[in-house]
């Protein structure tokens, strides 16, 4: 199976919440599935379908993590050693060339990407762009509204 480049931060965060779902999640929904066991008639019991309903999404959130985390390449951007050239995890400061706006985002893996903090894909069509490519290079974004040039003027590893 193919590994899924994810950052050391990215893949704490999953690792946090598998903690949470294990730990006080799954707990609090079996505790209130033995409470409404209790009131009696199960067939017409809210309470026992909306906790077991519940149950079944923690369960499945948790298999969901522990399969991205087992099919996670854990990277280290901290020990990447390359000169301003931009790779996985690097935050990257560009400048639109059409409208001069300045924009920064860092290249995560696909389960961390996150456009509100300025996180990207490694498969977003911005990051296809950019891996590669040097301080002051022009990359030229494809994307479904057309091409956009940025030009790079900074690349940061965190």
């Amino acid at each position: 199976m193919k590994k899924s480049p994810m950052t050391i931060t990215g893949a704490q965060k999953l690792r946090d919440e598998l903690h949470q779902l294990k730990t006080v999640a799954r707990p609090k929904v079996i505790e209130a599935i033995s409470e409404a066991r209790e009131l009696g008639d199960l067939k017409e019991n809210a309470e026992y379908h909306a906790a077991r309903e519940q149950q079944s999404f923690i369960e499945g959130r948790i298999a969901e993590i522990e399969g991205k985390l087992s099919n996670a390449e854990i990277i280290d951007i901290s020990k990447i050693k390359v000169e301003d050239k931009v790779v996985f995890g690097a935050t990257v400061e560009l400048i639109n060339i059409d409208t001069d706006k300045e924009v920064k985002y860092q290249i995560v893996g696909d389960d961390e990407a996150d456009i509100k903090a300025n996180m990207i894909s490694i498969s977003s069509p911005i990051a296809r762009a950019l891996i590669g490519k040097f301080v002051d290079d022009v990359a030229v974004v494809q994307a479904p509204s057309g091409k956009t040039e940025y030009e790079i003027i900074a690349v940061n590893y965190k």
